[in-house]
């Protein structure tokens, strides 16, 4: 279990708990769109090479999680992986 005081919680259970993802490669959400950051640390997804290039997706492409992270609060959050 990831500790309550956790420097990555900021409220995001409000808004993604019993989400539903799936690993992917990064996708750009929209054109003009050039990156994502992981909502827990903050890590960058793009396109580039030495950028996160892959990781864990909502089903509506808007919101990434990098796997550590999304191992540290997968439980807690109830969130739930598709399978392709």
């Amino acid at each position: 279990m990831t500790a309550p005081d956790d420097w990555r919680r900021q409220g995001q259970e409000r808004y993604l708990k019993g989400r539903r993802w799936s690993l992917q490669h990064y996708q750009l959400y929209r054109e003009g769109w050039d990156h994502d950051h992981c909502e827990f640390c903050g890590a960058k997804f793009s396109l580039a090479a030495e950028e996160l290039n892959h990781g864990y997706v909502t089903d509506d492409n808007d919101r990434w999680v990098c796997e550590p992270c999304f191992l540290d609060f997968q439980d807690e959050m109830g969130w739930l992986v598709r399978i392709h």
